[in-house]
């Protein structure tokens, strides 16, 4: 009896002071679906590129392979003891390149920081205590420099836990909210202030409205050789002579009437604000059909995106036939069997379209490119309809960029339409030094988007320093738009973007003045997406007359603040986060140029912060911003 009594004591003594049994869970148990990656998808127990986990030529056999920028966020219960792993940068990196560092967070307090790692460093055991943690993130940051070959490895990473299991959770905000309140009822012309067309080139506008339908449209002073769909709001016709008009827009249904004063510019400057539009590379890659650009283009009109200024649907790569033997003229595949049909098909819409080639004789994709052709080419498109030509740079690494893409300038000034002339050389040899000499109209600053933080953020923020070369008629492009679903072809998903980062992302493109070309599936825009991209005070932003591109103001840690002037004296102006966490983000009015007491107005929100006096602070949550205007 009294040996029973001493074993229940100990039973006792142990279930009351030592709680739950010590259990571990490896990493790569965990639903690593969570975890973001800066390229390609995070693999468990293999490397990013889904080879054996190697450090310094030391193998594991479990772990997850990831790439900068990552995070990962794992839920406990605050019974958690330790955390523990190898890291480093995984030996497939490309020529031992790569260099990262690893971070690891508990309840937004730094627990643990590695030394910068680059590639055949030998892996660096960690051991954190991470007692009474309720979130746990860890974190590859790029060490400092681009993410080239930044293949990380968390390997034989664990947790040890006495309570709940731990399970994967999401690192930041990933539930959509809508700030933009909804249009009212009323007639409301939004859109630019001012068109370009060249003398006798075909002309074609909708006037962007929104409000309740029906809704009838007139113009004011419309110059002869113009006349407007008094039901869809088309403008049609030609100019001949150079000059300005200035016209009065108006749009009228049962409840009230809108005019805008609008200006059209015929001379030789083209795209006097930045085009906005949809491609459709990042959407449907190579699997593109005739059938999708209809249907983006149906999407556009049904959705109401064309009454807030949306106007090109462009074809890209995947398009081309072959030329015939005899003319070398080009022809399209069975993919796109009438392109003179289907330019029709768009411009019946109230939309314009546009199409890609390449300066080789390849395109990215393997089609036949225009190197040889350039005019002919240029006079085909024109010849189906087209109004816009992206011109890409594969299969021609030997070429001079200003002189090859010269030849395509010149030839669009031959022919018989307007076509908005985009350079997509990824940057190489400074295009903006050069762009507007050769007749385009916007230049690819950087290489491809994708929809990942760390792609997004580098290319958006890194163009800083461009401004002078940006204005009305030539613009600066950082690429495609990767909001809503996306996916490369033939399958689209949702973008990997939180809704922060897509807020971040489109005031920062329309602060930058750039191109506003979408990649997404236009038949799938939910209520958050199209909320997103029908913000007309954001638009205004993008399409403001004086075309400023924003410079960057202030730069502290992860905190950055943006600013351009406009038209009208106010300033826009973008408080961004780039950190982990919310945060406070403030710019002073000296630093903006700025005296005196100033009013705020939240662009998002459309509605009044107040009047300030020497600065602005505002919270700001992570990976995310706050847009104002700002005047007196």
């Amino acid at each position: 009896m009294r040996n029973r009594l001493f074993a229940f004591l100990v039973l006792f003594f142990v279930v009351c002071c030592y709680g739950d049994e010590t259990r571990e869970i490896r990493l790569d148990e965990l639903d690593i679906s969570k975890m973001t990656s800066g390229w390609n998808e995070p693999k468990a127990n293999k490397s990013i590129e889904g080879r054996p986990i190697s450090i310094g030529g030391r193998k594991f056999e479990h772990g997850v392979g990831t790439h900068s920028e990552s995070m990962f966020a794992v839920s406990l219960d605050g019974k958690a003891r330790r955390f523990e792993a190898f890291v480093g940068v995984d030996d497939e990196a490309a020529n031992n390149q790569g260099s990262v560092e690893f971070r690891i967070y508990g309840d937004h307090k730094l627990l643990y920081e590695s030394v910068i790692m680059k590639g055949m460093d030998a892996a660096k055991e960690v051991d954190v205590d991470i007692s009474g943690v309720k979130k746990l993130l860890l974190v590859v940051g790029n060490g400092g420099d681009d993410s080239n070959h930044d293949h990380a490895d968390w390997a034989d990473a664990k947790i040890v836990y006495d309570g709940e299991k731990p399970v994967a959770a999401d690192a930041l905000n990933s539930q959509p909210y809508i700030l933009t309140p909804k249009a009212s009822g009323s007639p409301k012309i939004k859109g630019p202030k001012v068109f370009g067309v060249r003398p006798g080139s075909p002309f074609l506008y909708t006037i962007p409205a929104t409000g309740q339908q029906p809704m009838e449209f007139s113009v004011e002073g419309l110059p002869s050789g113009l006349s407007v769909d008094k039901q869809k709001g088309i403008i049609t016709g030609k100019l001949e002579k150079s000059g300005e008009y200035k016209v009065v827009l108006a749009a009228k249904n049962n409840l009230a009437t809108d005019k805008k004063g609008f200006k059209i510019v015929v001379g030789d400057n083209l795209s006097l604000t930045p085009p906005m539009g949809w491609n459709s590379w990042n959407c449907w890659g190579c699997a593109v059909t005739a059938e999708h650009i209809k249907a983006a283009a149906d999407a556009m009109a049904s959705s109401g995106l064309i009454n807030h200024g949306w106007t090109y649907i462009n074809i890209d790569d995947c398009w081309h036939g072959r030329r015939d033997p005899n003319t070398g003229v080009i022809n399209s595949n069975e993919k796109f069997p009438d392109m003179k049909a289907l330019c029709e098909y768009v411009h019946s819409r109230g939309l314009r379209i546009g199409l890609y080639t390449d300066c080789g004789l390849k395109t990215c994709a393997g089609y036949e490119g225009s190197e040889g052709h350039e005019l002919s080419d240029m006079m085909r498109y024109a010849e189906w309809g087209f109004d816009y030509v992206k011109i890409d740079w594969c299969y021609c690494e030997n070429k001079d960029p200003n002189k090859t893409y010269k030849s395509f300038g010149d030839a669009l000034k031959q022919v018989p339409r307007d076509i908005i002339f985009s350079i997509c050389n990824w940057g190489q040899n400074e295009p903006w030094k050069w762009g507007a000499k050769v007749g385009g109209q916007c230049w690819r600053t950087t290489g491809d988007i994708e929809d990942t933080w760390e792609s997004m953020s580098r290319i958006g923020f890194g163009q800083a320093g461009l401004s002078e070369y940006a204005g009305p008629g030539h613009w600066n492009d950082p690429d495609m738009l990767v909001v809503g679903y996306v996916g490369w072809g033939p399958q689209v998903r949702p973008t990997k973007l939180t809704p922060d980062e897509q807020y971040t992302h489109i005031s920062l493109w329309c602060l930058l003045s750039s191109p506003l070309l979408l990649g997404c599936d236009m038949t799938k825009l939910d209520d958050f997406t199209l909320n997103l991209i029908t913000n007309d005070e954001v638009l205004a932003i993008s399409q403001d007359t004086l075309g400023r591109q924003a410079d960057r103001i202030s730069k502290n840690g992860d905190r950055e603040v943006w600013a351009k002037e406009l038209e009208d004296g106010s300033m826009a102006v973008g408080l961004f986060n780039r950190g982990l966490f919310e945060d406070k983000v403030s710019v002073s009015w000296e630093k903006l140029g700025l005296k005196g007491p100033q009013k705020v107005h939240d662009l998002w929100r459309q509605k009044d912060i107040g009047v300030f006096s020497k600065e602005l602070e505002v919270n700001v949550p992570a990976h995310g911003v706050v847009l104002v205007r700002i005047a007196e």
